[in-house]
This record gives C-alpha cells, structure tokens and sequence, in this order.
C-alpha cells in the first residue's frame, strides 16, 4: 500500500513538473494533475492539500539536485575564478532541464508565504555555495556580491527562458564575463 501511494504521489509530481514546464504556474490546476495521472480530482486532494502544497513539494525534491549538480561543477573547477564560472555556466546549463523550468516557473507565480519562505531558503542555499569563492578572492563583501552575481545569473535564466533574440550561449558568455569582469570588463557581443 505505501509503495503504491509513493508511486501515485511521485506521479502527481513528474505531472505537475510537466503542466509547469508547459504551460507556467497557471496551468498546475487539480484537474490537470488528475487528467494527466488518471486519477479522480478527489484523489489529487488526498494526497495535496493545495497547489501551494504541491509546490512545496516539488523544491523540497528537485532544488536540492539541482543545487548538487551547481555544487558538484565548483568542486570540480580549481580557482576561485573557475568556481564562479562552474556557478554561472552550470545553473545556465540547467536552463532546458524540466526541473529547472518547473523551479522558475513555480518562483513566478504567486504562491502563499510558506511556498515563498521555502524557495528563499533553496535560494540561500545557492548563495552559500559561492560566497565562500568570492571571499577567497578577497571581496570585502562577499554575501552582497554573492547575492549580486545570483541576480545576474537569474536575468540571464529570465533571458533564455523568454527566447531572447540572442542565442543562449551568447547569454551565457555575456553572464559569465559580467560574473568575472563586471560591467566595465564584459566582452561585447
């Protein structure tokens, strides 16, 4: 029976990654989700109290693996410089994967403040990574700047999503300049 219900509920998940994916926040409704797993409308309900539930759940399973793969490209890079890169490339990199998308979906939407807290905390998470790179270069403010470089790679994330005239790889090059020069240093494209 609990393997049964484990199955239904990853189900319900791999769907809802699926509807977000597809077609943003407002097509990850109850119907959809039954629709797409076979299941009653009032079984979505049994295991999901609410969309925001949903959701919750959705970054408590794939921000972490997401952050893994992010954390496992620094550790291989061995500069502070290179970490930087590994961080911007590979969440960049991570654009076309359906978790990701099902991520940037869910943080456009407007979720209740539970939902928001846990994406903030995944967020933070991120930010950890790379402080640790910028205070080996000696920046006198490495949470400020680390927080400033995840803005670049988020604009970066929003350009490629929305199928920018420029091509991703241009985006990334862009960002991964911006991250390692600044304004000032980026290569023109």
């Amino acid at each position: 029976m609990a393997e049964h219900r484990n199955m239904q509920r990853s189900a319900l998940l791999d769907a809802a990654r699926s509807l977000l994916s597809e077609g943003g926040t407002e097509a990850l409704t109850f119907p959809a989700l039954a629709e797409r797993t076979g299941l009653a409308r009032s079984s979505v309900y049994e295991y999901f109290r609410s969309r925001a539930a949903v959701v919750e759940e959705l970054c408590a399973a794939d921000f972490p693996v997401w952050a893994a793969e992010v954390e496992r490209a620094m550790a291989a890079a061995g500069t502070p410089e290179a970490k930087i890169e590994a961080y911007v490339r590979r969440q960049l990199a991570l654009v076309g994967d359906r978790r990701h998308r099902a991520v940037v979906a869910i943080s456009a939407g407007e979720l209740d403040q539970g939902a928001r807290e846990k994406i903030r905390a995944a967020h933070g998470g991120l930010i950890a990574m790379i402080v640790e790179a910028l205070e080996d270069l000696g920046h006198d403010q490495p949470r400020l700047a680390a927080m400033l470089l995840q803005g670049i790679v988020d604009a970066a994330v929003r350009r490629i999503e929305l199928g920018a005239a420029e091509e991703p790889e241009r985006i990334t090059e862009a960002a991964v300049s911006m991250a390692l020069t600044g304004v000032g240093g980026a290569v023109r494209y």
